[in-house]
């Protein structure tokens, strides 16, 4: 139970008889999952099992999934389609005999086409040569496949690792929050004495004759609630454990620390916005650049 982070890498290499296959997988941080597939052509059908299986097992991300091919044998990429050759040279045998061309100019040996002679006739002719990558044995794939889920384990190991330095990073940074909270508590309660006490010298300046004095408590009772902190670091408070809770959650739950944040900027803006105190303002600053920081590394958060 821990952070993973958005960011990972995992290889794989599948050797074939004659082929060998790197496999290579790639994820950075997206708002939701982003796939890129390169293969052969030959392996389309199989795209759609791909994705499923990335989806499942990454959840999310901007995920890029290579397969390249190299053949191991020196002999030629190309192999002769025989089935098609033999096709041809019966067609040419039979138009021979319909065109009766030995029948006819039986005495003329230059019309009689001789082994030699046919092949390059017969190699010129449409898909004479299959590419060798188009003849796929039936297995290659199960091995592919396995090569893949080894990449994918590779990187969910790279993901935890790097989530573990996200967690810590991010952990420390709560904790000098809750220790920042700790030092802006006791200025709630002193700054609504300082409040009074200024505004208590202001009145005794007026001439408190023409003064309703109910009106005016009632207006200083308001003031001073408007002044007033203490609500907004008992929620602030909540928010912060709330957090430490959350981040042990089983992952992903980068989205949900994400949203957690938000609401801790807004008790602190708010903070921010009451102080008048310049000790309270450094404090607030302070808590809007660890803050900041978290942000950041939420955003890598899976």
């Amino acid at each position: 139970k821990m952070i993973q982070s958005m960011t990972g890498y995992g290889k794989a290499e599948v050797n074939l008889e004659t082929t060998h296959f790197n496999i290579e997988v790639k994820s950075l941080n997206s708002k939701q999952i982003d796939t890129t597939i390169k293969m052969s052509s030959i392996y389309r059908s199989k795209e759609i099992s791909i994705r499923k299986l990335i989806s499942q097992k990454l959840h999310r991300g901007k995920i890029e999934l290579s397969i390249w091919k190299e053949n191991l044998s020196s002999g030629s990429n190309y192999i002769l389609n025989t089935e098609a050759l033999k096709d041809y040279h019966k067609q040419i045998l039979n138009l021979k005999k319909d065109l009766q061309i030995e029948n006819n100019i039986s005495n003329s040996s230059s019309y009689k086409l001789s082994p030699p002679e046919i092949i390059p006739t017969l190699l010129n002719l449409p898909n004479a040569v299959l590419k060798g990558e188009d003849a796929v044995k039936p297995n290659d794939w199960d091995e592919i496949e396995k090569g893949i889920m080894i990449a994918i384990d590779n990187l969910l190991q790279f993901r935890l690792d790097e989530g573990e330095k996200l967690e810590k990073d991010i952990h420390s940074r709560i904790q000098k929050l809750t220790v920042m909270l700790n030092d802006l508590s006791p200025f709630a309660k002193l700054r609504i004495e300082k409040v009074k006490t200024r505004l208590l010298e202001k009145l005794s300046e007026i001439d408190s004759g023409n003064i309703d004095h109910n009106r005016f408590e009632q207006e200083l009772i308001y003031y001073l609630e408007k002044q007033d902190i203490t609500e907004e670091i008992v929620r602030l408070d909540s928010h912060l454990n709330y957090f430490a809770e959350s981040i042990n959650e089983k992952s992903p739950n980068g989205k949900k620390l994400g949203f957690i944040s938000q609401e801790i900027g807004r008790e602190i803006n708010t903070i921010g916005s009451k102080s008048s105190d310049i000790e309270m303002q450094k404090i607030v600053v302070q808590m809007k650049d660890e803050l900041e920081k978290i942000k950041e590394q939420l955003l890598n958060a899976l």
